[in-house]
């Protein structure tokens, strides 16, 4: 067996596309000015110029060996059919009627936390933190200004209630980039993670309802719904929490949100074919970035930089809590780099594998950790998608908002003491079973 070569140069092609998206937004001052995309074409076509010694017919054929790896392949077809549902349930009603059944049964007293428990389950359902900013954010605005409540704590609110479910969700992109890159079960994830952040989502209601305990609110009305529209979103939860094939839930629930808009009226049938393509439309630039991403590390992988990687973190751990904070620290970092949590996780989930193999920790709590951690950043950078968003409607400044991102902060905390007490205990370690045998599909 031949020794695995190892070079720190071979990180170069990863630290181009990290120092091309941060350097080009702290200049502009504007994060958005270098799509992801674009930083991942220029940083692959620097991994195809590095090894001068192959020729570039056989790097290619790497790259294209990584960039068409089951797992990113499966990944892809995921991405898209997320992306089919969320845009069909949209169309036929689907968010606005959730957000108007949460509200409605939530007490005026309690606003602030109904919006963060309202986020929490669009979220869930969605399987999109940026969506549930988009749905959420002018409702929080609306609350604000009717009731004294200040914008940069209603923003705070939306954002930690979207980064619960997106954190959580079966159909995020997050959570099916952890699982897939751990090998784990969608419905096992979601039962470990959601041990390690539940408290810290309580936390966050019993500081909202604390802190505007004394704002005397007025009533905002009645919020009309059909609860039929709602139906997918459950639906889409219960399966995958059931465990039943992820590829399964999501056409499942895509024909399921058709037929109901077919019925009531949201669709025509060419309308409903629109949504389905609007929607697949809707991922293609995150399911491009995932492939090219797939075979840039293919590229560093075999130059020895996957490696040189897992023997410095390795180098650096003397225990398995220490594994799992290296875990933590790779992906936060990456997280902080690209402020993009999908794309963290893609990036270093085989690396976070590797670890997690040589140290023995259960793919489900690896893929929590994953998880967790860069959710918690996503909700705090001030440059993220979900700060601008949610800043840019408010017409406010997204360092106000810092302040009032309780969630983030508690689910950083929440995975942190997970680590060091390590909870939660498993009765039945999967560790064993995942070397013996390959992982089933999700």
């Amino acid at each position: 067996m031949s020794v695995q070569k190892e070079s720190f140069s071979a990180l170069f092609p990863l630290l181009i596309f990290v120092l091309l998206f941060v350097g080009t937004g702290i200049i502009s001052g504007d994060f958005s000015n270098m799509p992801l995309n674009v930083a991942i074409i220029i940083a692959s076509a620097v991994a195809l110029v590095m090894n001068r010694k192959e020729k570039l017919s056989a790097k290619i054929e790497i790259f294209a060996k990584g960039a068409g790896h089951p797992n990113i392949m499966l990944l892809v077809v995921i991405f898209i059919l997320a992306g089919a549902f969320a845009e069909t349930a949209k169309g036929m009603g689907g968010v606005e009627a959730t957000v108007n059944m949460v509200l409605s049964l939530i007490p005026s007293n309690l606003l602030m936390v109904g919006l963060f428990i309202v986020g929490c389950f669009i979220s869930l359902s969605m399987g999109t933190s940026m969506g549930t900013v988009a749905a959420l954010a002018p409702i929080g605005i609306g609350i604000a200004e009717q009731t004294g409540i200040p914008l940069s704590l209603a923003m705070g609110t939306v954002i930690g209630g979207a980064m619960f479910g997106d954190n959580l969700s079966m159909i995020s992109d997050t959570t099916i980039a952890a699982v897939r890159t751990q090998g784990t079960k969608m419905s096992d994830k979601f039962k470990t993670n959601f041990l390690i952040v539940l408290p810290g989502a309580i936390v966050t209601a019993a500081i909202l309802w604390i802190i505007t305990s004394g704002i005397i609110i007025e009533t905002l009305g009645s919020y009309e719904y059909e609860f039929i529209k709602v139906v997918p979103y459950i639906a889409v939860f219960l399966a995958a929490l059931l465990g039943v094939n992820v590829l399964v839930v999501l056409i499942g629930g895509t024909i399921l949100a058709g037929i109901i808009g077919l019925f009531d009226g949201s669709y025509t049938l060419s309308g409903f074919i629109q949504a389905v393509s609007q929607g697949i439309i809707n991922m293609e630039d995150l399911a491009i970035v995932a492939i090219l991403i797939g075979g840039m590390i293919g590229i560093i992988q075999h130059n020895g930089g996957i490696q040189w990687l897992l023997n410095f973190v390795s180098s650096k751990i003397k225990s398995k809590k220490g594994a799992e904070f290296g875990i933590a620290g790779l992906v936060s970092v990456t997280d902080i780099a690209t402020a993009n949590n999908t794309i963290s996780i893609v990036a270093t989930g085989p690396l976070a594998k590797n670890i997690a193999d040589k140290y023995e920790i259960d793919p489900r709590k690896s893929a929590s950790i994953l998880d967790i951690f860069p959710g918690c950043w996503q909700g705090l950078v001030p440059y993220g998608g979900q700060m601008l968003v949610a800043s840019g409607l408010a017409a406010i400044s997204p360092i106000s908002i810092l302040p009032y991102s309780f969630y983030p902060i508690l689910l950083g905390i929440c995975g942190t003491i997970a680590i060091l007490i390590g909870f939660p205990k498993f009765k039945d370690s999967k560790v064993q079973q995942e070397k013996d045998e390959p992982a089933k599909a999700i």
